[in-house]
């Protein structure tokens, strides 16, 4: 059996074949990081606008890359439901409705955090349960502890900033480039991660809740006070300074999160997941706390629609009948 996928809930276009012993028959990706980079972050408008371009392109050569596997031959629909942009995610729940409705097979809305942890599990299904997951994205930084198959229950997310986010402002203020992270990563490979001091946040309710708005506040404060700049002599130290700053910011919570919930296994995935410092230091906790653990490749960290296809084959396996129903509607937040 095949299922489509389809993902297009930020910047980029992607659509999938999968098989359901969850084998990648296809997975075409298209970014948008050069429309987006002139303004160091992901405008709204634009990319629903290159959405409509790119679906039917991306999603034929999906198909002609899963040895030319026809639309007749799919059994399911998938497509990212949300959380996301609200115009993104309306093209690709259109389109995927518009070709179950054609071909009269069953559509499936998919949560796209939920897909990012299922990402990990398509190159390591054998991961045990109860599992900690953390997702790390540009617009997502979240907890999840999973007792079973599908069972998602958040433990804590940013109240502010997403780490990616985060890492993004800082490049856009030094006009770096964009995506923030691998500009910062590459500039910053040879700094010293403990010349400056930033200290973490830390909530006052000991909840696994994240805050990065005070981090980049005091990132700011030395790029000013140290007169930063992108062609300065302390950039390298600077930036090393300030990832490694996210980094320990991320894995503290993780470690305390760790300690209440005693996993069996760990998982990091979202696009900051490709962070090499992020893994890691990721890897160096799961081993020392004795953890099977899963990091995606680097392809299936960023948004990708075979992680969507993925945690779809997942949900049919788990039901005996799966309705057909158009009446999927996108929710640009959590419904959480």
């Amino acid at each position: 059996m095949n299922i489509l996928a389809i993902e297009t809930s930020c910047d980029e276009t992607s659509a999938a074949v999968v098989r359901d012993d969850l084998s990648i028959l296809s997975n075409v990706v298209l970014s948008q990081d050069e429309i987006h980079a002139p303004f160091g972050g992901v405008v709204p408008e634009l990319a629903s606008r290159q959405h409509l371009r790119a679906i039917v392109p991306v999603v034929r050569e999906s198909l002609a890359a899963a040895s030319g596997v026809p639309l007749e031959k799919m059994d399911y629909f998938a497509v990212t439901q949300g959380p996301g942009l609200i115009g993104s995610l309306l093209v690709g729940l259109c389109f995927a409705k518009g070709l179950a409705h054609y071909h009269r097979k069953p559509v499936l809305g998919i949560d796209h955090v939920q897909a990012h942890i299922e990402s990990a599990r398509l190159e390591k299904p054998g991961l045990e349960f109860p599992a900690l997951a953390l997702v790390v994205s540009g617009g997502h930084t979240s907890l999840f502890v999973l007792r079973k198959k599908l069972a998602y229950r958040l433990l804590g997310k940013t109240r502010d900033d997403a780490a990616g986010e985060c890492l993004d402002k800082i490049a856009k203020f030094l006009e770096l480039g964009y995506p923030g992270g691998p500009v910062i990563q590459k500039h910053g490979a040879a700094g010293d991660p403990a010349r400056f001091a930033f200290g973490l946040p830390r909530m006052s309710d000991r909840s696994f809740d994240f805050s990065f708005s005070g981090l980049k506040t005091a990132a700011l404060r030395v790029i000013r006070a140290e007169n930063i700049s992108a062609d300065g002599p302390g950039l390298a130290d600077f930036l090393a300074s300030f990832e490694n700053a996210v980094v320990r910011a991320l894995m503290a919570n993780f470690r305390k999160a760790a300690e209440k919930v005693r996993p069996k296994s760990a998982i990091l995935c979202g696009g900051v997941a490709r962070n090499k410092r992020l893994r890691a230091e990721f890897e160096k906790t799961a081993e020392a706390k004795g953890l099977d653990f899963a990091v995606p490749s680097p392809k299936l960290c960023t948004d990708n629609a075979a992680m969507v296809g993925a945690l779809a084959w997942t949900v049919v396996k788990s039901r005996k009948r799966i309705p057909s129903t158009l009446d999927l509607d996108a929710y640009p937040r959590s419904p959480r």
